[in-house]
Protein backbone atom coordinates (compact mmCIF):
# COMPACT_ATOMS: atom_id res chain seq x y z
CA UNK A 1 0.00 0.00 0.00
CA UNK A 2 1.35 3.69 -0.58
CA UNK A 3 1.07 6.47 1.59
CA UNK A 4 -1.37 8.26 -0.73
CA UNK A 5 -4.02 5.29 -0.38
CA UNK A 6 -2.93 5.20 3.40
CA UNK A 7 -3.95 8.70 3.71
CA UNK A 8 -7.43 8.11 2.11
CA UNK A 9 -8.22 5.62 4.33
CA UNK A 10 -7.32 7.80 7.35
CA UNK A 11 -9.40 10.77 6.02
CA UNK A 12 -12.22 8.23 5.63
CA UNK A 13 -12.15 7.57 8.92
CA UNK A 14 -13.85 4.12 10.93
CA UNK A 15 -17.10 2.96 8.65
CA UNK A 16 -17.79 -0.64 8.09
CA UNK A 17 -14.42 -1.85 6.49
CA UNK A 18 -12.22 0.38 8.42
CA UNK A 19 -11.04 0.80 12.09
CA UNK A 20 -8.01 2.22 13.52
CA UNK A 21 -6.10 0.55 16.62
CA UNK A 22 -3.34 2.24 19.05
CA UNK A 23 -2.17 -1.37 19.58
CA UNK A 24 -2.33 -5.17 18.52
CA UNK A 25 -4.63 -6.62 21.07
CA UNK A 26 -7.43 -9.01 22.27
CA UNK A 27 -10.01 -6.48 20.39
CA UNK A 28 -7.98 -6.73 16.98
CA UNK A 29 -8.13 -10.26 16.68
CA UNK A 30 -12.23 -9.93 17.51
CA UNK A 31 -12.38 -7.26 14.35
CA UNK A 32 -10.24 -9.65 12.34
CA UNK A 33 -13.06 -11.88 12.99
CA UNK A 34 -15.91 -9.72 12.77
CA UNK A 35 -14.56 -8.64 9.31
CA UNK A 36 -14.37 -12.28 8.22
CA UNK A 37 -18.22 -12.43 9.00
CA UNK A 38 -19.17 -9.46 7.19
CA UNK A 39 -17.69 -7.88 3.90
CA UNK A 40 -14.24 -7.62 4.82
CA UNK A 41 -11.70 -4.60 6.25
CA UNK A 42 -8.92 -3.11 7.62
CA UNK A 43 -7.68 -2.67 10.90
CA UNK A 44 -4.46 0.13 10.55
CA UNK A 45 -2.55 -0.83 13.75
CA UNK A 46 -0.79 2.49 15.25
CA UNK A 47 -3.48 5.46 14.21
CA UNK A 48 -5.65 7.02 16.79
CA UNK A 49 -9.67 7.05 17.38
CA UNK A 50 -9.17 10.85 15.59
CA UNK A 51 -7.56 9.28 12.66
CA UNK A 52 -3.86 11.22 13.77
CA UNK A 53 -0.93 8.34 12.56
CA UNK A 54 0.72 7.90 16.30
CA UNK A 55 3.03 5.03 14.85
CA UNK A 56 3.38 1.69 17.02
CA UNK A 57 6.70 0.09 17.61
CA UNK A 58 7.50 -3.37 15.97
CA UNK A 59 10.42 -5.63 16.12
CA UNK A 60 11.82 -8.35 13.36
CA UNK A 61 9.03 -10.98 14.99
CA UNK A 62 6.10 -9.01 15.32
CA UNK A 63 4.21 -9.28 12.63
CA UNK A 64 5.20 -13.06 12.69
CA UNK A 65 3.84 -13.03 16.34
CA UNK A 66 0.50 -11.55 15.65
CA UNK A 67 0.07 -13.80 12.23
CA UNK A 68 0.40 -16.91 14.75
CA UNK A 69 -2.07 -15.17 17.39
CA UNK A 70 -4.52 -14.62 14.73
CA UNK A 71 -4.20 -17.77 13.28
CA UNK A 72 -4.45 -19.30 16.90
CA UNK A 73 -7.18 -17.82 17.63
CA UNK A 74 -9.32 -17.99 14.94
CA UNK A 75 -11.73 -20.92 13.79
CA UNK A 76 -11.70 -21.72 11.31
CA UNK A 77 -7.98 -20.74 10.96
CA UNK A 78 -7.60 -16.51 9.44
CA UNK A 79 -4.78 -15.52 7.58
CA UNK A 80 -5.19 -11.94 6.65
CA UNK A 81 -2.29 -9.93 4.91
CA UNK A 82 -0.11 -7.49 7.00
CA UNK A 83 2.15 -5.07 5.84
CA UNK A 84 3.75 -2.11 7.70
CA UNK A 85 4.70 1.22 6.17
CA UNK A 86 6.68 4.16 7.56
CA UNK A 87 4.98 7.67 7.35
CA UNK A 88 6.64 10.39 8.56
CA UNK A 89 9.34 8.48 10.81
CA UNK A 90 6.37 6.25 12.53
CA UNK A 91 5.27 3.20 11.89
CA UNK A 92 1.82 2.10 10.78
CA UNK A 93 0.81 -1.58 10.28
CA UNK A 94 -2.25 -2.58 7.54
CA UNK A 95 -4.15 -5.62 7.93
CA UNK A 96 -6.65 -6.73 5.20
CA UNK A 97 -9.01 -9.27 6.01
CA UNK A 98 -10.89 -10.64 3.32
CA UNK A 99 -14.77 -11.69 3.89
CA UNK A 100 -14.15 -15.54 4.79
CA UNK A 101 -16.37 -18.05 2.36
CA UNK A 102 -17.27 -20.42 5.40
CA UNK A 103 -19.43 -18.65 8.18
CA UNK A 104 -19.40 -17.77 11.11
CA UNK A 105 -15.40 -17.66 11.86
CA UNK A 106 -14.95 -17.32 15.64
CA UNK A 107 -12.65 -15.73 17.78
CA UNK A 108 -11.95 -18.27 21.45
CA UNK A 109 -15.61 -19.70 20.66
CA UNK A 110 -17.12 -15.80 20.05
CA UNK A 111 -18.22 -15.12 17.15
CA UNK A 112 -18.76 -11.03 15.66
CA UNK A 113 -19.74 -9.54 12.96
CA UNK A 114 -19.32 -6.06 11.90
CA UNK A 115 -21.65 -3.48 12.38
CA UNK A 116 -21.56 0.58 11.51
CA UNK A 117 -18.10 1.15 12.86
CA UNK A 118 -18.24 -1.36 15.80
CA UNK A 119 -18.48 -5.11 16.19
CA UNK A 120 -21.33 -7.01 17.58
CA UNK A 121 -21.12 -10.44 19.02
CA UNK A 122 -23.60 -12.96 17.59
CA UNK A 123 -26.22 -14.96 20.23
CA UNK A 124 -27.21 -18.18 19.10
CA UNK A 125 -29.89 -17.35 16.22
CA UNK A 126 -27.82 -15.20 14.43
CA UNK A 127 -24.82 -17.79 14.59
CA UNK A 128 -27.10 -20.42 12.78
CA UNK A 129 -28.75 -18.33 10.19
CA UNK A 130 -25.59 -16.87 9.12
CA UNK A 131 -24.27 -20.87 8.98
CA UNK A 132 -27.22 -21.44 6.82
CA UNK A 133 -26.51 -18.14 4.53
CA UNK A 134 -22.78 -19.41 3.78
CA UNK A 135 -24.33 -22.27 2.24
CA UNK A 136 -27.29 -20.71 0.62
CA UNK A 137 -30.02 -22.18 2.55
CA UNK A 138 -32.54 -21.73 5.59
CA UNK A 139 -33.63 -23.56 8.29
CA UNK A 140 -36.50 -24.87 6.70
CA UNK A 141 -34.22 -26.21 3.83
CA UNK A 142 -32.16 -27.78 6.43
CA UNK A 143 -32.44 -31.73 6.33
CA UNK A 144 -34.83 -32.74 10.20
CA UNK A 145 -32.70 -34.71 12.33
CA UNK A 146 -35.10 -36.17 14.37
CA UNK A 147 -37.98 -37.29 11.69
CA UNK A 148 -37.74 -39.34 8.60
CA UNK A 149 -39.96 -40.38 5.76
CA UNK A 150 -42.28 -42.26 7.96
CA UNK A 151 -43.40 -39.36 10.33
CA UNK A 152 -45.13 -36.94 7.13
CA UNK A 153 -48.21 -37.85 5.70
CA UNK A 154 -48.86 -39.54 1.90
CA UNK A 155 -52.19 -38.37 1.60
CA UNK A 156 -51.24 -34.88 2.62
CA UNK A 157 -48.48 -35.28 -0.11
CA UNK A 158 -51.60 -36.20 -2.52
CA UNK A 159 -53.11 -33.86 -1.33
CA UNK A 160 -50.99 -30.85 -2.13
CA UNK A 161 -50.42 -32.02 -5.40
CA UNK A 162 -54.38 -32.19 -6.38
CA UNK A 163 -54.74 -28.74 -5.21
CA UNK A 164 -51.69 -27.40 -6.70
CA UNK A 165 -53.00 -28.71 -10.21
CA UNK A 166 -56.33 -27.13 -9.96
CA UNK A 167 -54.23 -23.72 -10.19
CA UNK A 168 -51.84 -24.43 -12.25
CA UNK A 169 -51.90 -24.47 -16.07
CA UNK A 170 -49.90 -27.83 -16.61
CA UNK A 171 -50.36 -30.37 -13.51
CA UNK A 172 -47.90 -32.16 -12.02
CA UNK A 173 -48.09 -35.62 -13.60
CA UNK A 174 -45.25 -37.28 -10.65
CA UNK A 175 -45.52 -39.68 -8.15
CA UNK A 176 -45.17 -38.31 -4.26
CA UNK A 177 -41.92 -38.89 -3.56
CA UNK A 178 -40.62 -37.39 -6.70
CA UNK A 179 -42.78 -34.19 -6.34
CA UNK A 180 -40.95 -33.94 -2.41
CA UNK A 181 -37.49 -34.13 -3.83
CA UNK A 182 -38.12 -31.92 -7.07
CA UNK A 183 -39.35 -28.72 -3.89
CA UNK A 184 -36.05 -30.30 -2.20
CA UNK A 185 -38.35 -31.14 0.62
CA UNK A 186 -36.75 -34.37 0.72
CA UNK A 187 -32.87 -35.21 -0.10
CA UNK A 188 -31.03 -38.09 -0.18
CA UNK A 189 -34.18 -39.65 1.99
CA UNK A 190 -34.05 -37.00 4.63
CA UNK A 191 -37.35 -35.00 4.73
CA UNK A 192 -36.65 -31.15 5.48
CA UNK A 193 -37.67 -29.00 8.82
CA UNK A 194 -39.95 -27.80 6.31
CA UNK A 195 -41.21 -30.60 5.22
CA UNK A 196 -42.00 -32.28 8.48
CA UNK A 197 -43.96 -28.69 9.86
CA UNK A 198 -46.21 -28.68 6.39
CA UNK A 199 -46.94 -32.22 5.91
CA UNK A 200 -46.13 -34.00 9.45
CA UNK A 201 -48.58 -37.69 10.03
CA UNK A 202 -49.57 -36.84 13.50
CA UNK A 203 -50.24 -33.88 16.07
CA UNK A 204 -47.10 -33.37 17.71
CA UNK A 205 -46.14 -30.46 19.37
CA UNK A 206 -43.28 -27.86 17.58
CA UNK A 207 -44.67 -24.80 15.73
CA UNK A 208 -47.84 -24.88 18.28
CA UNK A 209 -50.73 -22.12 18.04
CA UNK A 210 -52.18 -21.00 21.43
CA UNK A 211 -55.69 -19.49 20.41
CA UNK A 212 -58.03 -17.74 23.30
CA UNK A 213 -61.15 -16.10 23.76
CA UNK A 214 -60.99 -13.32 26.58
CA UNK A 215 -63.85 -12.21 28.52
CA UNK A 216 -61.73 -9.48 29.92
CA UNK A 217 -58.04 -8.94 30.01
CA UNK A 218 -57.18 -11.75 32.46
CA UNK A 219 -60.05 -13.99 32.36
CA UNK A 220 -61.01 -16.80 28.87
CA UNK A 221 -63.52 -18.35 28.81
CA UNK A 222 -62.36 -20.70 25.58
CA UNK A 223 -59.24 -21.73 24.47
CA UNK A 224 -57.41 -23.91 22.01
CA UNK A 225 -54.40 -25.71 21.71
CA UNK A 226 -53.58 -25.91 17.69
CA UNK A 227 -50.30 -28.33 16.30
CA UNK A 228 -50.70 -29.81 13.46
CA UNK A 229 -48.86 -29.99 9.86
CA UNK A 230 -48.95 -25.96 8.88
CA UNK A 231 -51.60 -26.05 6.24
CA UNK A 232 -53.97 -27.14 8.50
CA UNK A 233 -53.54 -24.90 11.54
CA UNK A 234 -54.35 -21.81 8.97
CA UNK A 235 -57.89 -23.47 8.76
CA UNK A 236 -58.29 -24.22 12.66
CA UNK A 237 -57.26 -21.20 13.64
CA UNK A 238 -59.64 -19.32 11.39
CA UNK A 239 -62.14 -21.53 12.56
CA UNK A 240 -61.57 -20.52 15.96
CA UNK A 241 -61.88 -17.06 15.63
CA UNK A 242 -65.22 -16.91 13.53
CA UNK A 243 -66.49 -18.76 15.90
CA UNK A 244 -65.77 -15.70 18.53
CA UNK A 245 -66.30 -13.04 16.48
CA UNK A 246 -69.67 -11.18 15.67
CA UNK A 247 -71.78 -11.49 12.16
CA UNK A 248 -74.56 -9.61 11.28
CA UNK A 249 -76.89 -9.51 8.42
CA UNK A 250 -77.58 -6.10 6.55
CA UNK A 251 -81.16 -6.26 4.26
CA UNK A 252 -80.24 -3.51 1.36
CA UNK A 253 -83.36 -4.49 -0.87
CA UNK A 254 -81.29 -7.07 -3.10
CA UNK A 255 -82.10 -10.36 -3.61
CA UNK A 256 -79.73 -11.78 -0.94
CA UNK A 257 -78.79 -10.74 2.47
CA UNK A 258 -75.11 -8.94 3.60
CA UNK A 259 -72.65 -10.62 5.99
CA UNK A 260 -70.77 -8.73 7.48
CA UNK A 261 -68.13 -9.66 10.30
CA UNK A 262 -66.85 -6.99 13.21
CA UNK A 263 -63.68 -7.54 10.83
CA UNK A 264 -62.54 -8.22 7.61
CA UNK A 265 -62.18 -12.00 7.09
CA UNK A 266 -59.64 -11.33 3.89
CA UNK A 267 -57.25 -9.27 7.04
CA UNK A 268 -57.64 -11.43 8.98
CA UNK A 269 -56.25 -14.28 7.22
CA UNK A 270 -53.59 -12.80 5.74
CA UNK A 271 -52.81 -12.44 9.15
CA UNK A 272 -52.45 -15.94 9.96
CA UNK A 273 -51.11 -16.73 6.79
CA UNK A 274 -47.92 -14.25 7.57
CA UNK A 275 -47.70 -15.94 11.23
CA UNK A 276 -47.10 -19.37 9.86
CA UNK A 277 -45.04 -18.51 6.98
CA UNK A 278 -42.46 -15.86 8.69
CA UNK A 279 -42.44 -17.37 11.97
CA UNK A 280 -39.46 -17.98 13.70
CA UNK A 281 -39.69 -22.15 14.40
CA UNK A 282 -36.31 -22.34 15.89
CA UNK A 283 -37.95 -20.26 18.67
CA UNK A 284 -39.04 -22.77 21.57
CA UNK A 285 -42.42 -20.38 22.10
CA UNK A 286 -45.95 -20.52 20.99
CA UNK A 287 -47.63 -18.23 18.63
CA UNK A 288 -50.53 -16.84 20.56
CA UNK A 289 -53.90 -15.50 19.35
CA UNK A 290 -55.93 -13.19 22.35
CA UNK A 291 -59.45 -12.51 21.37
CA UNK A 292 -60.97 -10.14 23.26
CA UNK A 293 -64.90 -7.71 22.72
CA UNK A 294 -63.06 -5.24 20.90
CA UNK A 295 -59.93 -6.55 19.31
CA UNK A 296 -57.50 -9.36 18.50
CA UNK A 297 -54.00 -9.67 18.82
CA UNK A 298 -51.76 -11.98 17.24
CA UNK A 299 -48.39 -12.10 18.18
CA UNK A 300 -45.40 -14.52 16.80
CA UNK A 301 -42.24 -15.64 18.06
CA UNK A 302 -39.03 -14.20 15.96
CA UNK A 303 -38.14 -9.98 15.71
CA UNK A 304 -38.12 -8.98 11.64
CA UNK A 305 -35.71 -10.16 9.96
CA UNK A 306 -32.08 -7.80 10.00
CA UNK A 307 -32.87 -4.58 8.47
CA UNK A 308 -36.20 -4.18 8.28
CA UNK A 309 -38.16 -2.11 10.62
CA UNK A 310 -41.83 -1.66 11.37
CA UNK A 311 -41.54 1.91 9.54
CA UNK A 312 -40.50 0.24 6.66
CA UNK A 313 -43.20 -2.29 6.52
CA UNK A 314 -45.55 0.72 6.87
CA UNK A 315 -44.61 2.60 3.93
CA UNK A 316 -43.49 -0.22 1.53
CA UNK A 317 -40.14 0.79 1.45
CA UNK A 318 -38.25 -2.09 1.49
CA UNK A 319 -37.11 -5.69 -0.44
CA UNK A 320 -39.56 -8.43 0.51
CA UNK A 321 -37.43 -11.13 1.91
CA UNK A 322 -38.55 -14.55 3.97
CA UNK A 323 -37.39 -16.13 7.18
CA UNK A 324 -39.04 -19.69 5.82
CA UNK A 325 -38.58 -19.81 1.79
CA UNK A 326 -39.42 -23.47 1.59
CA UNK A 327 -42.87 -22.85 3.55
CA UNK A 328 -43.38 -19.51 1.53
CA UNK A 329 -42.94 -21.40 -1.81
CA UNK A 330 -44.90 -24.53 -1.10
CA UNK A 331 -48.04 -21.90 0.36
CA UNK A 332 -47.72 -20.10 -3.10
CA UNK A 333 -48.21 -22.91 -5.34
CA UNK A 334 -51.69 -23.75 -3.01
CA UNK A 335 -52.90 -20.57 -3.58
CA UNK A 336 -52.34 -19.29 -0.09
CA UNK A 337 -49.89 -16.52 -0.91
CA UNK A 338 -50.47 -14.31 -3.73
CA UNK A 339 -47.70 -11.90 -3.96
CA UNK A 340 -44.64 -11.63 -1.61
CA UNK A 341 -44.11 -8.04 0.45
CA UNK A 342 -47.44 -7.08 -0.62
CA UNK A 343 -49.76 -8.52 2.85
CA UNK A 344 -49.52 -5.53 5.03
CA UNK A 345 -50.51 -2.95 2.58
CA UNK A 346 -53.09 -5.27 1.90
CA UNK A 347 -54.21 -5.68 5.26
CA UNK A 348 -54.45 -1.95 6.18
CA UNK A 349 -56.52 -1.56 3.03
CA UNK A 350 -59.20 -4.18 4.12
CA UNK A 351 -59.20 -2.48 7.76
CA UNK A 352 -60.23 1.09 6.42
CA UNK A 353 -62.92 0.35 3.75
CA UNK A 354 -64.30 -2.06 6.67
CA UNK A 355 -64.35 1.71 8.69
CA UNK A 356 -61.70 0.09 11.27
CA UNK A 357 -58.95 1.57 13.33
CA UNK A 358 -55.61 1.07 11.22
CA UNK A 359 -54.03 -2.44 12.84
CA UNK A 360 -51.00 -1.78 15.21
CA UNK A 361 -47.61 -2.96 14.28
CA UNK A 362 -44.93 -4.02 16.59
CA UNK A 363 -42.00 -5.29 17.61
CA UNK A 364 -43.31 -7.15 21.56
CA UNK A 365 -40.79 -8.55 23.46
CA UNK A 366 -39.21 -11.80 21.69
CA UNK A 367 -41.21 -11.58 18.60
CA UNK A 368 -43.82 -9.60 16.76
CA UNK A 369 -47.73 -8.49 17.20
CA UNK A 370 -50.70 -7.39 15.30
CA UNK A 371 -53.33 -6.02 17.38
CA UNK A 372 -56.69 -5.60 15.05
CA UNK A 373 -59.54 -3.29 16.20
CA UNK A 374 -63.31 -4.15 15.83
CA UNK A 375 -64.55 -0.80 16.74
CA UNK A 376 -65.06 1.44 13.87
CA UNK A 377 -63.79 5.14 13.93
CA UNK A 378 -67.10 6.61 14.07
CA UNK A 379 -68.20 4.46 17.31
CA UNK A 380 -64.64 5.26 19.29
CA UNK A 381 -65.37 8.83 18.23
CA UNK A 382 -68.65 8.69 19.90
CA UNK A 383 -67.26 6.47 22.96
CA UNK A 384 -64.58 9.24 23.37
CA UNK A 385 -66.79 11.94 23.49
CA UNK A 386 -69.51 10.60 25.71
CA UNK A 387 -66.99 9.08 28.25
CA UNK A 388 -65.13 13.04 27.95
CA UNK A 389 -68.77 14.41 28.79
CA UNK A 390 -69.29 12.35 31.36
CA UNK A 391 -65.91 12.90 32.91
CA UNK A 392 -67.12 16.49 32.89
CA UNK A 393 -70.33 15.84 34.31
CA UNK A 394 -69.08 14.15 37.58
CA UNK A 395 -66.57 17.20 38.17
CA UNK A 396 -69.51 19.42 37.89
CA UNK A 397 -71.68 17.78 40.56
CA UNK A 398 -68.71 16.94 43.41
CA UNK A 399 -67.71 20.72 42.96
CA UNK A 400 -71.50 22.37 43.15
CA UNK A 401 -71.30 19.63 46.28
CA UNK A 402 -67.91 21.03 47.57
CA UNK A 403 -66.44 24.02 45.95
CA UNK A 404 -63.01 23.84 47.91
CA UNK A 405 -62.24 20.53 46.00
CA UNK A 406 -58.64 20.74 44.83
CA UNK A 407 -57.72 19.07 41.02
CA UNK A 408 -55.45 16.46 42.99
CA UNK A 409 -58.69 15.56 45.31
CA UNK A 410 -60.96 15.48 41.91
CA UNK A 411 -58.70 13.25 40.47
CA UNK A 412 -58.49 10.82 43.15
CA UNK A 413 -62.46 10.59 43.37
CA UNK A 414 -62.95 10.37 39.38
CA UNK A 415 -59.61 8.11 38.86
CA UNK A 416 -58.00 10.46 36.51
CA UNK A 417 -54.66 11.80 36.96
CA UNK A 418 -54.37 15.25 37.61
CA UNK A 419 -53.12 16.48 34.57
CA UNK A 420 -56.64 14.67 32.68
CA UNK A 421 -58.46 17.02 35.42
CA UNK A 422 -56.63 20.03 34.51
CA UNK A 423 -57.51 19.76 31.04
CA UNK A 424 -60.88 19.05 31.73
CA UNK A 425 -61.11 22.14 34.08
CA UNK A 426 -59.70 24.66 31.31
CA UNK A 427 -62.28 23.43 29.04
CA UNK A 428 -65.11 23.86 31.02
CA UNK A 429 -64.05 27.35 32.07
CA UNK A 430 -63.53 28.10 28.22
CA UNK A 431 -67.39 26.97 27.52
CA UNK A 432 -68.34 29.19 30.73
CA UNK A 433 -70.12 26.60 33.45
CA UNK A 434 -67.34 27.05 35.41
CA UNK A 435 -65.66 29.83 37.25
CA UNK A 436 -62.69 30.13 39.78
CA UNK A 437 -63.48 33.11 42.35
CA UNK A 438 -60.25 34.05 44.26
CA UNK A 439 -56.46 32.48 44.16
CA UNK A 440 -55.69 29.25 43.03
CA UNK A 441 -54.43 28.55 46.99
CA UNK A 442 -57.37 30.17 48.85
CA UNK A 443 -60.13 30.67 46.32
CA UNK A 444 -63.27 27.94 45.34
CA UNK A 445 -65.19 26.85 42.35
CA UNK A 446 -68.46 28.13 41.09
CA UNK A 447 -70.80 26.32 38.68
CA UNK A 448 -72.75 27.86 36.51
CA UNK A 449 -76.58 27.69 37.35
CA UNK A 450 -78.09 26.44 34.27
CA UNK A 451 -75.73 22.97 35.23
Amino acid sequence: MKNKQLKELLAAGENQTIEFKASFDRETIETICAFANTIGGRILIGATDSAEIAGVKIGKETISKWFNQIKQSTHPSLFPDIESLVVDKKVIVIITVPEHPIKPVSCKGRYFQRSGNSNHQLNIKEISDLHLKTFNTSWDYYPDPNHGLDSISMDKILKFIETVNKIRPFPIDDDPMTVLRKYELVKEENISNGCYLMFRLSDTPGGNIEAGRFADETHISDSVTIRTDLISEIRLLQEFIHKHINRAYIISGAAQRIERWDYPLDALREIIINMVVHRDYQHPGDSIVKIFDDRIEFFNPGSLLKGLTVDKLLSGDYTSSVRNPQIATIFKEIGLIEKYGSGIKRILTDCRDHGLLDPIFEEFQHGFRVTVFGTTQKTTQKTTQKTTQKTRDKILELLKQNPHLTRDQLAAHIDKSPNTIKGHLARLKAEGRLKRIGSDRDGYWEVAEDH
